[in-house]
Parts: structure tokens; C-alpha cells; sequence
């Protein structure tokens, strides 16, 4: 899988440190890092009107759509980043092994700025290898050490670990894990490893993860509307979209509390712990009948031989929407078939299998390969594969 040809190395991480140090001073503009033409790293600052505080600029993953250009200010990173460090149980060194022109990279550097110590840059220009992980990791010199993941990076560390990439992944106080839901397989297999991961729920718009384990993090507010949206808010919610600052459904104050409402569904115990139950939009209306996505993504999972899987509705001229699913496949199963084809022998009992045991919930078209289709911060790149089984779907 390729998470971007991103090549900067540990000397150069130094101009967007001198730069987002400066703005979280005040002392200078707000800052958009991005990735050149050759995986350079690039240094840019943006002008926010009607935000005089902001520090970074980042552009959400586009996962569903255009990318929007989040304008985080300085209080809300300084919320997050003290907010970590009180559920991490400390302030440390951190590995980026993450683009850096998101969220999740542009926190491992703040992060690092407010605890005073000195990122690790994983080298990526060969792509994310358990090989270059683990020698990034070897390089880290503080007693507390932390990084953030997505889920697919970490399954293929944990696929068929060496002995000194388990040695560092256990070395590692706490894993953030987020971009993509976890399947339970995978963090059942990171705690059989002995390896700290901490689940993280939350975007570009609240400063990266805000929800811990299902937990808020200090300062952050959970809720979950009538219609079963969750609602984010607290120190952490981003000032607002740089291209369009009237996005009032999006972002909105309530008795002193800025809110930012998701497009995902969720559910809270009585304990205020938090459940993600999918995208809002990922309901398929297949025949008059209502499938979760999810719900169908999680059975998928399940079946032997499969690592991950993507599940969407597609044009249908007979159901309206047809159940469609993208699996990638593991290890043997992967070999049974031609990789990136619908077809090939694993793949067709699959889809046996999910229709003696999923009834109409079953997908009825099904493409299978060696793995999903990412973006380069590790998402998965919904729409592409969306067009992809609509393709192969041909409406019928």
C-alpha cells in the first residue's frame, strides 16, 4: 500500500517546526504543510481572516468528497495536545509515520513541540514497511515514546512481525489508532502482542482524536443528535473551514460551547462511553429495505481469509441499490485468485458463504484484491472504490 511519497527525513523536519513554533507564538502565520512534486516537504503559510490566533491549516482526507481547509487555532491545539498527554499518562517522544499534511501528522509535531522533545521522522520513501517502521522506532531516545497509526499500517506490522519490530512496537507507551475503524480481529491481535493501542474517534475539525477508548478526552463533549449524529465539542473543535466560514450547520456555539456535528452515527451508555456505528450516509435502501454498511462490513470481516473490506450501495435499475462490497484478501486467499479481479476461487465461496449467511444483506457484486484502495493518509479512498463496483456492478 502506498501512504504517499512523502521523503522527508529527520534534518528536515525542521522549517515546519521553526514555522508552527512561531505560530503558536503568534509570531507568525498560520501554517499549511504539503508534500511536493519528489515527496518534498513543503512550508506554507495561509491567511485566515476572522481567525487572528490560527496556528495550522489542514485539508480534511477528501475520503468522501472535496477536502475542506481546517483552520485549527492555538487554544484548541494547546487543549489537545495537554488532553493527550493527560490520557497518555505523560508527554514524550513521538515517531511520525503519517503524512504530515494532515491532522495526524501536523499533531505528532505539536505535540512534540509542547512537550519539548525532538519527532522522529519515519523514512517513507520506499512506502510504509515494517522494516522502515522499526528502524524509525529504534531511533527514538525518550523514556516515554508514542506514535499514531491507522489500522492498516498496523495489521501488516503485526501480518508475520520480526522479533525486534515486535521488540519496538511493545516498546511504545501508547499507538494511537485512528483514520478507520478497527476490526476486532486486529485489536485482539495487538493485545495477545503485548502492544499498547489506544483507539482514537474524532478529525481534522476537533484537532485530530478527541474520544479516546470511547472516552472524551478532558474537555471535550459527546452527544448524539435526534437523528443519530454524533456532535463533538469543547476546546478541541476547529475554528472553522477557511473556503467556506458560514458552514453554520457545521459548526455552531450552544450556552458557550462550540459544537461541530459529524456525519456519523453513534450511540452512548449510560456511562457517557462512546460506540461509532458508521457514516451517516452508509445506509443502503436495497429492495425497501434498510442495510447498515457497517454492520455488513463487520460480518465480512469475520469470514476467514479476509483482512479487510469496503461496503457501499451501488446503481441498481432492479433494487435501487445493490449491496456491493471491495474485500481484500490475506495471506492464501489473496493467492487463489487474480489479485484485483471480482473473480478467483477464494472469492467466489466467499460470496457463497455471505449468501447462506447474510440473506439479502449479502453483497451481490464483489471485488476482491490483495487490499483496499487508500489515500495517502491511510484512509480508505471510498469514492474510488465506489466507482470501481459501480463499474463492475453495470446498474443492473
Amino acid at each position: 500500500m502506498n501512504f504517499g511519497r512523502q521523503t522527508i527525513g529527520p534534518t528536515d523536519i525542521d522549517p515546519a517546526l521553526k514555522a508552527l513554533a512561531a505560530a503558536l507564538h503568534g509570531e507568525g502565520p498560520a501554517v499549511e504543510l504539503s508534500v511536493g512534486p519528489d515527496g518534498e516537504l513543503v512550508v506554507g503559510h495561509t491567511e485566515t481572516p476572522g481567525c487572528d490566533d490560527a496556528v495550522a491549516v489542514v485539508r480534511t482526507s477528501g475520503s468522501t468528497g472535496a477536502p475542506k481547509a481546517t483552520i485549527l487555532p492555538v487554544e484548541a491545539l494547546a487543549a489537545s495536545s495537554m488532553a493527550t498527554a493527560l490520557a497518555l499518562k505523560g508527554e514524550g517522544q513521538w515517531l511520525l509515520a503519517l503524512p504530515v499534511q494532515y491532522v495526524a501528522g501536523v499533531q505528532v509535531l505539536v505535540r512534540s513541540l509542547f512537550a519539548g522533545t525532538r519527532p522522529w521522522v519515519m523514512d517513507m520513501s520506499g512506502g510504509f514497511t515494517p522494516e522502515a517502521f522499526t528502524a524509525g522506532a529504534l531511533e527514538l531516545t525518550d523514556k516515554f515514546r508514542f506514535t499514531s497509526l491507522v489500522p492498516t499500517q498496523l495489521q501488516r506490522l503485526l501480518e508475520a512481525p520480526s522479533p525486534e519490530t515486535l521488540a519496538v512496537l511493545r516498546r511504545f507507551n501508547g499507538i494511537l489508532l485512528g483514520g478507520a475503524p478497527a476490526s476486532a480481529g486486529l485489536l485482539d491481535a495487538a493485545r495477545e502482542a503485548g502492544v499498547r493501542v489506544v483507539t482514537t474517534y474524532g478529525s481534522a475539525e476537533t484537532c485530530g482524536g478527541c474520544v479516546y477508548d470511547g472516552v472524551p478526552l478532558e474537555g471535550v463533549k459527546v452527544r448524539v443528535a435526534d437523528d443519530g449524529r454524533i456532535l463533538l465539542g469543547g476546546d478541541t473543535v476547529a475554528a472553522g473551514y477557511l473556503d467556506t466560514p458560514e458552514a453554520t450547520d457545521t459548526f455552531y456555539e450552544e450556552d458557550g460551547v462550540r459544537w461541530y456535528r459529524t456525519n456519523d452515527l453513534g450511540t452512548l451508555d449510560a456511562d457517557g462511553r462512546l460506540t461509532v456505528l458508521g457514516r451517516a450516509d452508509d445506509v443502503i435502501i436495497t429492495g425497501g429495505v434498510k442495510v447498515s454498511a457497517a454492520h455488513v462490513q463487520e460480518e465480512l470481516e469475520k469470514s476467514g481469509g479476509v483482512a479487510a473490506a469496503f461496503v457501499a450501495g451501488v446503481r441498481s435499475a432492479e433494487w435501487g441499490q445493490a449491496v456491493a462490497a471491495y474485500v481484500a484478501l490475506d495471506g492464501a486467499a489473496a493467492e487463489s485468485g487474480a489479485a484485483g479481479t471480482p473473480t478467483g476461487d477464494h472469492a467466489v465461496v466467499l460470496k457463497h458463504e455471505w449468501h447462506r449467511r447474510l440473506g439479502l444483506l449479502a453483497p451481490k457484486t464483489v471485488l476482491a484484491g490483495p487490499e483496499l484502495l487508500m489515500l495517502p493518509n491511510g484512509k480508505p479512498d471510498r469514492l474510488a472504490m465506489i466507482d470501481r463496483l459501480n463499474a463492475l456492478h453495470q446498474g443492473k
